[in-house]
């Protein structure tokens, strides 16, 4: 079959089933609306599916070897401000960051490949994932037993990327890594809260959080090496609700992200001591709660290899590659490729005029649909391909 072809003859199917995903934006893992969607459509399109933790599964063909194919589903906690007349109507969940893309470019791909299910030499399993956001998915799709029966040799996965870049690019690392680490914490610091006229009757968990945040700068500017990617942000500090009373508690939120595993392990574990210890100091105690731990994504260099081999075997107008990119934003498909030989793919989505203008995670972003013929076909043909070419 020529899938690109055949997935240009779909593309409106695509569309409306990513416009649709897009409208009935849900966040974190309890996705009840997309999953049903999706169970809806894998079964219009002959397939078995059925839930896998949060997510949703299935296979096509039989036997070895297995490649797993992933797609994301979940949306962001924020509002949409794209202007598409499709756009979520709740004004709190907006699909920012394309995975609505990902999971119909993926239900494309599965009709292509039922069609074709009789030249399959193996197995294909799917994996439709929820909470990519808050780097839940994975694990709860890994813990449901995503990685067994079949258990798969290899991974693939797409991501759609908005700005200024027109369609056609693919964005990969065959050498280092990808995307960076990402460790979520929290800092609850508490201490003693008092009325604002009398503060040396408190102990001011305020005072110990700014004392806290001042204290992790020092980590990234003294502690890591230079040479290695490090980042710690503070992005939430909340503590008190009135102007004359000190609080008994105050509360940090951040991340940290690194391309080095070492550069990682240095700032979870001092951020961990520098929290505890400065609180110390002041007669105050900081819990430090853990929200995320997803490594670094190394894609694995064979691999991503091979799959951008199969995909310039496809005829398709304006497609070009770009080997070597590093993002310091995270993907917990990382959590997949510590398991198996895995790569993942930046499709560019964007367009080169003000529609452009926006990236990711913005509420004004908007995504160019023609990607809608471009990644079914990566995904069948890849898969189709790697599975003849991995014979026993």
């Amino acid at each position: 079959m020529d899938f690109y072809q055949r997935a240009r003859e779909l593309k409106d199917e695509t569309v409306a089933n990513r416009r649709h995903i897009h409208t009935n934006a849900e966040v974190g893992l309890e996705l009840p609306k997309t999953v049903a969607f999706v169970m809806e459509k894998l079964t219009e399109y002959g397939l078995e599916p059925r839930e896998c933790g949060h997510g949703v599964t299935c296979t096509l063909g039989s036997g070895e070897p297995v490649i797993m194919l992933r797609a994301d589903m979940d949306a962001l906690p924020m509002p949409e401000e794209s202007g598409e007349p499709f756009a979520c109507p709740d004004g709190k969940t907006a699909h920012a960051c394309g995975h609505d893309f990902h999971a119909s470019m993926l239900l494309t791909a599965a009709r292509m490949l039922k069609e074709n299910e009789a030249e399959l030499k193996g197995t294909v399993k799917f994996m439709f994932q929820p909470a990519e956001e808050t780097f839940e998915g994975a694990k709860d799709m890994i813990c449901a037993g995503i990685l067994e029966d079949p258990k798969p040799d290899v991974a693939l996965a797409y991501h759609v990327a908005a700005g200024k870049m027109p369609v056609g690019i693919y964005m990969y690392n065959d050498k280092s890594t990808m995307m960076y680490s990402v460790d979520g914490f929290k800092i609850v610091v508490h201490g003693k809260g008092s009325h604002g006229a009398y503060p040396q009757n408190s102990i001011d968990p305020i005072n110990v959080a700014v004392h806290i945040y001042q204290a992790l700068e020092a980590i990234i500017a003294r502690e890591v090496d230079a040479t290695k990617a490090a980042i710690m942000t503070i992005g939430h500090f909340e503590a008190g609700a009135a102007a004359n009373i000190i609080p008994d508690t105050a509360m940090l939120e951040g991340t940290i992200r690194s391309n080095d595993k070492g550069a990682r392990e240095v700032m979870v574990r001092r951020m961990h001591e520098v929290a505890e210890k400065t609180a110390e100091a002041f007669g105050a105690t900081a819990e430090v709660i853990t929200l995320s731990d997803v490594a670094p994504l190394i894609c694995d260099g064979e691999l991503t290899r091979e799959v951008v081999g199969y995909m310039q075997e496809l005829s398709i107008p304006g497609a070009m590659p770009y080997p070597g990119i590093e993002a310091s934003a995270s993907e917990d498909f990382a959590t997949i490729a510590e398991k198996i030989p895995s790569t993942f793919m930046y499709l560019s989505a964007g367009y080169p005029d003000e529609r452009g203008a926006y990236g990711a995670h913005n509420p004004k972003v908007q995504f160019n649909e023609d990607v809608c013929e471009q990644g079914p076909a990566y995904l069948a043909h890849c898969a189709v391909r790697w599975l003849e070419s991995h014979q026993a």
